[in-house]
């Protein structure tokens, strides 16, 4: 295993993100358990009366602000825009001098309700689009035929405009052939797609011969969302789907990572900034460029950065002056003057930076061990306590994490 992961990356020549627990990027913020659309994977179980009121979220913002210092907040669920008051609940935190991001599915999103919230301090939306969802009138819909609706969205934000437009979509073992063609659908619209996110599809596994305890009991996994005890390809690397997009982007080169808490070689979050126009990605930047951008954020702002203004994005040219301090930023200014010289036109068109982000969630160990995301910053609040979002059923169901302990184990 160490060896596969080392051909395709070697963590060593990559920028390792500072991103702690209690200084981060990102706090995850869930008003709702509500949501209007059912997703293969997902790890909350959707109830449609579990809003939380403008107290409750006042009260985790408080939790976040005493213990954790962040850039942006992610307010997710369920769907956050299934919540009567997501717009206070953006202003709140826009008040909080911190940056409003809404994870959705889209599905109840209007020009009203997008424009309502820009005027409440919204930042950005990350829309979860993928073809493991039963979203009507599209129920067999390829990822690529899921294409035309990203786009949809792109445009709602782009007539809006400064709202950083994400987008995000869960791997699995049959969709991985696709995520190059969704990487270059971005390229097509780098203009207006700020960013990209592939997560690996990841389940808890009911495993034989393992038995599951919380507090030395053992429990029934059934009532978690995320627990299956079918055969089923779970295995999906981060790598992996390096390798994939590879194929397409033969020089694709991530620049920073998060590591496991289990493994420090395993890449939980991979980072990769890209600079071009639509019809050409001209380069990457490099790890130096990664550091050099989070530490003048947090030596300036007091946060590690999360989100960057599309108006930034589009002045990549700007930031090619600094490549004598980054290769990637060198690499990328090179072919560029490359074209400049047979293309002089190319010099008054727009450079645009996006981002390319690939997640690897918990992963099972031989030994019973969850490997988690070392830094995570999709970090939440149950019980006045930060804890991983991911894993919360087993909290809400059992009160404490759930460890797997092989049987032989057992005394």
């Amino acid at each position: 295993m160490e060896d596969t992961l080392n051909h395709v990356l070697d963590h060593r020549e990559l920028y390792r993100m500072p991103w702690t627990l209690p200084d981060n990027a990102i706090n995850w913020l869930e008003p709702t358990s509500a949501c209007n659309l059912y997703c293969d994977g997902c790890y909350r179980k959707n109830d449609s009366n579990a809003h939380k009121s403008l107290d409750q979220v006042r009260h985790e913002l408080d939790v976040f602000n005493r213990l954790r210092k962040t850039d942006g907040v992610s307010i997710a669920g369920g769907d956050p825009l299934m919540h009567p008051q997501i717009e206070k609940i953006v202003e709140m935190v826009a008040n909080d001098g911190q940056k409003p991001i809404i994870n959705t599915n889209g599905l109840a999103l209007t020009m009203d309700k997008l424009r309502a919230l820009k005027n409440a301090g919204v930042e950005g939306f990350t829309f979860h689009i993928d073809s493991g969802q039963q979203r009507p009138h599209m129920k067999g819909k390829t990822e690529l035929e899921l294409n035309d609706l990203r786009l949809k969205y792109a445009q709602m934000l782009a007539e809006v405009g400064g709202i950083s437009c994400a987008f995000n979509a869960t791997v699995y073992e049959h969709t991985l052939k696709y995520v190059p063609e969704i990487v270059e659908w971005g390229q097509k619209h780098i203009d207006i797609v700020n960013i990209l996110v592939f997560i690996a599809y990841r389940a808890a596994p009911v495993h034989k011969g393992y038995e599951y305890l919380v507090g030395g009991k053992k429990v029934d996994m059934t009532p978690i969302m995320y627990a299956i005890d079918k055969d089923r390809a779970i295995s999906i690397m981060s790598t992996d789907i390096v390798k994939e997009i590879r194929k397409k982007y033969p020089d694709f080169q991530p620049s920073a990572y998060l590591n496991g808490t289990e493994r420090p070689d395993h890449f939980k979050w991979l980072l990769t900034l890209r600079i071009g126009t639509k019809d050409k990605i001209y380069g990457y930047t490099g790890p130096k460029f990664m550091e050099l951008s989070q530490s003048l954020h947090h030596f300036t702002k007091g946060t590690y950065l999360a989100y960057t203004k599309p108006q930034v994005l589009g002045r990549a040219k700007s930031m090619l002056a600094l490549s004598p301090l980054d290769k990637g930023l060198s690499k990328t200014l090179s072919a560029f003057l490359h074209d400049v010289k047979w293309k002089p036109h190319l010099l008054f068109k727009k450079l645009h930076m996006q981002s390319v982000m690939i997640i690897q969630p918990a992963d099972f160990m031989p030994g019973g061990a969850l490997s988690m995301c070392d830094g995570c910053p999709d970090i939440t609040v149950y019980d006045d306590k930060l804890v991983w979002s991911c894993r919360m059923e087993e909290l809400i169901n059992f009160g404490d994490w759930v460890r797997a302990v092989p049987e032989t184990d057992r005394t």
